[in-house]
């Protein structure tokens, strides 16, 4: 619940600078003068692209809780079982020791999101979120298409 807030409050906050950078930017191009058109310009191409990533981060987070909601569901996420650091995080040499069963099971169902999900659960805890991040987004992709 506390990511929940969390990300909220981030959306929250960041929509209030695009507001901002948007109200500029308009002051800027009503100025008429070249170099602040340009500006103004600028500065609404940066909202633009501010308001896409956001969109696109709140769909994969809705998105991705779906999808681990559908395996609690189907009691099919890996058990809690590993040893964890004081911050709750499981500790890499645990995580790095079950791995391959993770990576093996992709492998064997390349087309299976179950397999991807539990994949980037496995990435996110020893630490790589940018590969965890894929195999996530690879669960949702072939999840869409079953």
């Amino acid at each position: 619940m506390t990511t929940r807030i969390g990300v909220v409050v981030m959306a929250a906050l960041l929509v209030l600078y695009l507001v901002l950078v948007g109200d500029r930017a308009i002051k800027f191009l009503a100025t008429g003068e070249p170099i602040a058109i340009a500006i103004g310009v600028a500065l609404l191409v940066l909202p633009i692209i501010g308001a896409w990533a956001l969109l696109r981060e709140l769909l994969f987070g809705v998105r991705a809780e779906r999808l681990g909601r559908i395996l609690e569901a189907e009691d099919a996420l890996p058990a809690d079982e590993l040893p964890v650091r004081p911050s709750g995080r499981p500790e890499r040499d645990a995580v790095d020791a079950i791995f391959p069963e993770y990576r093996a099971a992709v492998e064997a169902a390349p087309e299976d999101w179950r397999a991807w999900y539990r994949l980037g659960l496995a990435y996110d805890g020893a630490g790589d979120r940018r590969r965890a991040r894929h195999a996530i987004r690879e669960a949702i992709r072939f999840s869409a298409r079953s």
